[in-house]
């Protein structure tokens, strides 16, 4: 991906990315992503596409997108929001009840360059 995203889109190809680490689906996360998404867009928005090129990315490609959207919404956002998508983040990765090894390691990407506070 090379295009900017603007931060909601940012925002959900972040979500979708970590629910997609561990190659399994849960609805648990999909609601955690649905919440989110009306949230950030109070209009019907389709995300046909969106969803179209996210499933075109490669497990080995998952974390350099992630990291693009990470600055792409990094870049959009202030503290309060980048703060927001982390708790977002974690309840998604916490929704079945299982963190996976694949998904804590995405959790720390996040964690890394955002959780400082550093703006």
């Amino acid at each position: 991906m090379s295009r900017k995203l603007n931060k909601p889109l940012a925002g959900y190809h972040l979500l979708m990315i970590l629910s997609a680490v561990d190659n399994r689906f849960h609805v648990e996360e999909d609601l955690v992503i649905r919440d989110w998404l009306v949230e950030q867009f109070p209009f019907t928005t389709d995300l046909d596409n969106e969803l179209a090129l996210l499933s075109t990315i490669k497990p080995e490609d998952f974390m350099s997108n992630y990291q693009n959207a990470m600055n792409d919404f990094y870049s959009d956002s202030d503290e309060k929001e980048r703060n927001e998508l982390i708790s977002f983040a974690m309840k998604l990765a916490k929704s079945d009840r299982v963190i996976t090894p694949e998904e804590n390691k995405f959790l720390n990407e996040l964690f890394e360059k955002w959780g400082n506070g550093n703006d």
